[in-house]
């Protein structure tokens, strides 16, 4: 019975995966992630018919994989499908956005956009032949573990992997590793030897204290360190975004995985006996709490979830080479996880700590309650029509093809562990670490999602880009990616001929006008400089990474009298829910009025700072100002003041969303 029913199965998969390869698409996307997805969505909502050949049986990538604590960098850069994505989440959580969620939940909002009538996936099959004629891929093959293979025509591709490996099967140029800073003209490229997630000096390197004889600890490289700025083939470390949870009727203990090597740990023992204060578990790991009494656990300081040095031979991989660097990152960070709670020598508070800890038993369930997908931070960078680099992070360049914006710090974690010489003592350090500020939210060029024009006509590439390592480390965020990958749904859409004649400005103008895809009215923001705002003379425009967008408005010393006011747009029609976004990090006027007018109805609101509290890396939220009906054309406008101002008081967007 048993040989029956797998036989059926079997024939029901073939005919499924015949059937679907038999069909004529529009586009062909592959990849799984969440880019993969927006770009399958936009594309589908634009009426095209869409496959997406997906190497993994997860969909969404890192973000339905560990990564809840969202990397943002400002609020500003996410719209589109991804802010519908977050706002998805928020309502499953009893917010108007929810940066912070759950590895299921997040698959369940991201599998719903691929329930769609133009969309068909296929899931498990690795890309084994791309077959071009000129600059235009004609098919694409991949290939299952079990030996079934499918072949997809398309007059458009995309490339959804966080490796780039459609992008590299077609012959298009692209860099793997750090540039040397003189290519691009920047100063953070390179080698970076500096003091963030770092070692303290004087941490010995040998298996025996003091004896270079006896061989370097497990994860110490002996390559000499290159100046500062120097290129090599190296990428930041990659590791796995941890779901654990403290709840003992969703716990699995943690135990000891096959492979285990307490030697692997040893430098964490050193750094432990180095710093004697540091007896908090969060000394050691970033350790974000998420809904549900679980976690995103993250790297932090010199030795933790990062296996630094163990990615560098990914990039170029063979999925044979790739799967057993990816089961020695599982090994070591499972490994250190029963470490930490097991060794004695870990000091007791941090041991009994981490044996609160378990893996949940409602997350991951196909894949042994474990992320089915490493945190791959960087792989192959396309070379394309645009290069971004750290000049167009800092704001120095200027790009009118924009189709989306990054906003986070230009963040490279380390690239190699290995042995410096300080007044003449061995001593182990990280290298690659570099956390720089941006200019605010930048733009990303159309041109950089595009391959060079005689290379390739009709692929797009919204996670592997063309971008320095460097600016890479800013632009790598998951709402970024799905931004872009909205971007390549709406650009082969437009597409007649070549993906480099599509103009970037209708790209743009879709996101802007239609940004769910689904014929909803857009969002309305006014932020500060808009002509809409009237305000008195005190209230000064301020830089800062605090607000909505780079800038806001300030006022500080007495404030009596002195107002700011946001005047409406007078084409509203029908129920509009009112926000102010509120800077919560700083220490700013706990309490402000707000007097919000429709027509002859007047209605005042008091925000106190108790009201909100910060979820997640954000600097402020929304805070709810009511709903309001604009029938009749009313016109109106929200007033911003404080009686007292003996802490600075900020004013900064207002957020309409139609009900």
């Amino acid at each position: 019975m048993q040989v029956a029913m797998k036989k059926i199965f079997y024939l029901l998969a073939v005919s499924i995966l015949s059937a679907a390869c038999s069909k004529i698409y529009d586009v062909c996307i592959y990849g799984g992630s969440s880019a993969a997805v927006t770009a399958a969505y936009s594309a589908a909502q634009m009426g095209k018919k869409v496959i997406v050949v997906s190497p993994d049986e997860r969909v969404g990538g890192l973000t339905t994989s560990g990564l809840g604590w969202t990397d943002i960098g400002n609020k500003q850069a996410v719209f589109g499908v991804s802010k519908q994505f977050y706002r998805k989440l928020g309502e499953r959580y009893g917010r108007l956005e929810s940066w912070v969620f759950e590895p299921s939940v997040a698959l369940e909002v991201m599998e719903s956009y691929l329930d769609h009538p133009n969309i068909t996936v296929v899931k498990g099959y690795m890309l084994e032949n791309v077959r071009k004629e000129g600059t235009r891929i004609v098919s694409i093959t991949a290939s299952a573990k079990d030996g079934k293979s499918i072949t997809v025509s398309a007059p458009y591709f995309i490339d959804g992997t966080y490796e780039g490996d459609l992008m590299a099967k077609s012959g298009i140029t692209y860099h793997v590793g750090r540039e040397d800073n003189s290519i691009y003209g920047e100063t953070w490229n390179g080698v970076q030897l500096l003091d963030r997630h770092q070692f303290p000096d004087g941490i010995d390197p040998y298996v025996e204290k003091g004896n270079p004889g006896s061989g370097l600890l497990w994860g110490i490289s002996d390559a000499a360190v290159s100046l500062n700025g120097t290129g090599d083939g190296l990428s930041q470390a990659y590791n796995y975004r941890i779901c654990l949870t403290d709840s003992l009727e969703n716990m699995l203990p943690i135990t000891k995985p096959e492979n285990y090597d307490p030697s692997h740990y040893e430098l964490l023992i050193r750094l432990m006996e180095a710093q004697p204060d540091k007896t908090e578990l969060t000394d050691y790991f970033i350790w974000s709490p998420m809904p549900c009494r679980k976690t995103d656990v993250n790297n932090k300081g010199g030795f933790s979830t990062d296996m630094i040095g163990a990615n560098h031979n990914y990039p170029e991989g063979t999925y044979e080479e790739r799967q057993a660097i990816i089961q020695a990152h599982k090994d070591y960070t499972i490994g250190l996880l029963y470490f930490v709670g097991h060794d004695e020598r870990v000091p007791a508070p941090i041991r009994e700590e981490m044996l609160r800890w378990g893996f949940p038993k409602d997350e991951y369930v196909e894949t042994g309650h474990w992320s089915p997908q490493l945190y791959i931070r960087e792989c192959r960078r396309m070379v394309g029509e645009y290069v971004a680099t750290q000049k167009d992070c800092e704001q120095k360049t200027h790009v009118e093809d924009w189709v989306g914006m990054a906003a986070y710090t230009m963040d490279s974690h380390n690239c190699q562990r290995v042995v410096v010489v300080k007044d003449g003592v061995p001593m182990v350090k990280n290298e690659g670490n570099v956390e720089v500020k941006v200019g605010g939210p930048f733009p990303i060029s159309y041109r950089s999602l595009t391959p060079q024009r005689e290379e390739c006509t009709n692929l797009l590439v919204p996670i592997a880009l063309s971008a320095s390592h460097i600016a890479y480390g800013s632009i790598r965020m998951e709402p970024v990616f799905m931004v872009l990958g909205q971007a390549c749904g709406i650009a082969v859409s437009l597409a007649d001929d070549m993906v480099q004649g599509v103009d970037a400005a209708q790209v743009r103008g879709i996101m802007q006008t239609d940004p769910y895809m689904d014929g909803s009215v857009a969002d309305v923001i006014i932020d500060d400089g808009d002509p809409a705002i009237e305000h008195s003379e005190a209230w000064v425009q301020t830089k800062g990474r605090r607000g909505y967008g780079p800038t806001y408005y300030e006022i500080s010393g007495d404030c009596t009298g002195e107002y700011l006011k946001y005047n409406l747009p007078s084409t509203l029609e029908g129920v509009w829910d009112i926000y102010c976004f509120q800077q919560l990090k700083d220490r700013t006027n706990p309490v402000m009025n707000y007097q919000i007018s429709v027509g002859d109805l007047v209605t005042e609101k008091v925000f106190d700072r108790s009201q909100l509290t910060l979820v997640g890396q954000v600097s402020g939220e929304w805070f709810h100002l009511g709903s309001y009906d604009f029938k009749d054309g009313l016109e109106g406008s929200v007033k911003l003041w404080a009686e007292d101002c003996g802490l600075p008081l900020r004013a900064d967007a207002v957020l309409l969303v139609k009900k």
